[in-house]
């Protein structure tokens, strides 16, 4: 069964999705944890102002017309090159019914067609496996595991998955 969803631009009404996303233990156990209320209305600043073919969107489930989480992309500078980095979530109710997979297949199909950056990353925890699978299942091809601060003051191993945007 293929999800159906469509990306809209992130938008000034979209903090309450942001706040389930981010500001929630359990959908952020990948990434260290919950951000503070002035955390996610700097991260809601930081979406509704991105430029310089930096995206991020909110996905919506057409069937039920429900804002149901996040993906974007934007520009890491990556080795010796500048790449695109790309992120997805959904909020539990709306998991694994392919959504996170048919969004970000998408917002690559958007990043080919700006042809800013050759080569698109991912950078799943090691541990999330619905993510890596994503990847997977995208084309990506893994690279490798890597350390990585984030947030600030703490360590993760995630996954190096790339995506060649112009095979």
């Amino acid at each position: 069964m293929s999800a159906t969803v469509t990306l809209e631009q992130w938008g000034t009404g979209d903090l309450p999705l942001l706040e389930r996303l981010m500001g929630d233990p359990h959908m952020t156990e990948h990434l260290g944890g919950p951000e503070s209320p002035d955390r996610l209305r700097e991260r809601q600043a930081r979406y509704e102002g991105l430029e310089g073919g930096n995206r991020m969107f909110k996905i919506v489930d057409v069937s039920s017309g429900a804002g149901v989480g996040s993906v974007g992309f934007w520009t890491k500078e990556w080795g010796d090159d500048e790449v695109y980095e790309v992120g997805w979530m959904v909020v539990p109710e709306f998991q694994g019914r392919g959504i996170a997979a048919a969004a970000t297949a998408q917002a690559i199909e958007l990043a080919k067609r700006d042809d800013k950056h050759r080569f698109m990353h991912a950078f799943p925890n090691v541990e999330n496996a619905p993510s890596n699978a994503i990847c997977r299942k995208l084309g990506f091809e893994l690279l490798g595991a890597r350390e990585f601060e984030y947030p600030k003051g703490h360590f993760m191993t995630c996954n190096d998955w790339r995506l060649d945007l112009r095979a």
